[in-house]
């Protein structure tokens, strides 16, 4: 089988890959690939297959045991659940799924108003009617929300966000084992403290937490859990909002249904914009721990696997025209916050965070457009995040 070296795909690739996936899929669902220098895997762009890929057992999370990156130094952060396998992850995930059930996220929401219409009232005083969106409500929103969650005060938002940056998005290919390090010092401190002086949030609970069998969580896995929570707890909302803003200013007859009908357009709108440009282009890593046959390709002991998230949602097999932008498109199972036993536990929240930032957003700023004075987008780096650094916009 040929190998598709990503590597030199350029930025037109990192610009909009949804052309190349295609290319791709046309020849078959499952393909070789070079993801960085040195590095191939086994790609998966079928809809179906990505799907059954993502709950088969014998696809592994655990890097640790993989033999790969042996040079990636490993912290207390990598004790989290989406860096394990059964039955380790039940575990973990049994001890952390009660705080993020659709209930009590639902019990977020005047929260989440608020904290919308504080940050959007920021941005409407500013001088010249223009912003970056990501800096004035799609960062600063989910950070709010996830830091107030966990307990976490006063987090510097600028030292963290170059944190999660470095380490889910990193320039070179690779995650900085430094940021990685600094961010795991930081949570073990963190929840050193509220051992000593606990509070009402999720964290303290989460250290005086027990299942009806005495378990509780490990110091690493404490520090994984936060770890997890706050990188993926924000990092994703803030591409699905800035993606989807995107997507709306790009599409003005469905940006215009949306204004006409939000309660009865939006929360299909939010799955649209999920499907259509979602923020995680493609899931971390996984490794076969045995010969596995996926869309008629033999993936062998061992193999590398990234399933596309982004490919698998425009696949045509599954979704009619999956290159239209359409909002009033049914739900039709898109692949955006996983499959199976790693399926996003935030969903709920992030859905939240999505339609109230875009509701708000749209219905304060009525002229809203993207700035034609800011020049060319400048992406994120690499193929695990799917979104822009910056989205400039005048009104």
């Amino acid at each position: 089988m040929p190998v598709a070296d990503f590597t030199g795909f350029g930025d037109d690739f990192n610009a909009d890959p949804y052309p190349y996936y295609a290319r791709l899929r046309e020849d078959g669902p499952v393909h070789r690939v070079t993801v960085t220098e040195g590095q191939e895997a086994w790609l998966i762009v079928g809809h179906d297959e990505a799907r059954y890929a993502l709950n088969h057992p014998a696809l592994s999370k655990n890097w640790q045991d993989s033999g790969h990156w042996e040079d990636l130094k490993v912290t207390a952060a990598n004790a989290n659940m989406l860096e394990a396998d059964p039955p380790h992850h039940t575990r973990l995930r049994k001890l952390v799924v009660r705080a993020f059930t659709a209930r009590r996220m639902e019990a977020l929401r005047p929260r989440v108003q608020q904290v919308t219409d504080e940050l959007l009232d920021a941005m409407a005083a500013r001088p010249g009617r223009t912003a970056d969106l990501i800096a004035a409500l799609a960062f600063p929103l989910p950070m709010t929300v996830i830091c107030e969650l966990l307990g976490v005060p006063d987090l510097d938002r600028a030292r963290f966000r170059y944190w999660s940056q470095e380490i889910v998005a990193p320039p070179a290919g690779v995650p900085d084992n430094l940021a990685l390090a600094e961010l795991s010092g930081y949570l073990a401190d963190l929840i050193a403290a509220k051992a000593e002086d606990p509070g009402e949030d999720l964290l303290s609970a989460l250290i005086r937490t027990r299942d009806e069998d005495g378990d509780r969580l490990t110091s690493d896995e404490l520090i994984g859990m936060a770890f997890l929570l706050l990188v993926a707890g924000h990092e994703t909302t803030v591409n699905l909002i800035g993606n989807g803003i995107r997507a709306l200013l790009a599409h003005p007859a469905q940006l215009a249904a949306l204004r006409a009908d939000f309660d009865g357009l939006l929360d299909g709108a939010v799955e649209e914009m999920l499907r259509y440009d979602g923020p995680v282009e493609n899931a971390t890593f996984r490794w076969a721990r045995e010969p596995l046959e996926v869309g008629g390709t033999l993936i062998p002991a061992g193999g590398s696997v990234l399933v596309c998230l982004a490919g698998a949602d425009r696949d045509p097999a599954r979704f009619p025209e999956p290159d239209t932008f359409d909002i009033r498109r049914g739900p039709q199972g898109h692949l955006a916050f996983g499959h199976g036993i790693h399926y996003c536990i935030g969903a709920p929240l992030a859905r939240i965070e999505g339609a109230i930032a875009v509701r708000s957003l749209l219905e304060r700023f009525p002229g809203l457009a993207e700035d034609p004075a800011a020049g060319p987008r400048d992406w994120i780096s690499g193929t695990l995040m799917r979104g822009v650094v910056k989205l400039p916009v005048r009104w």
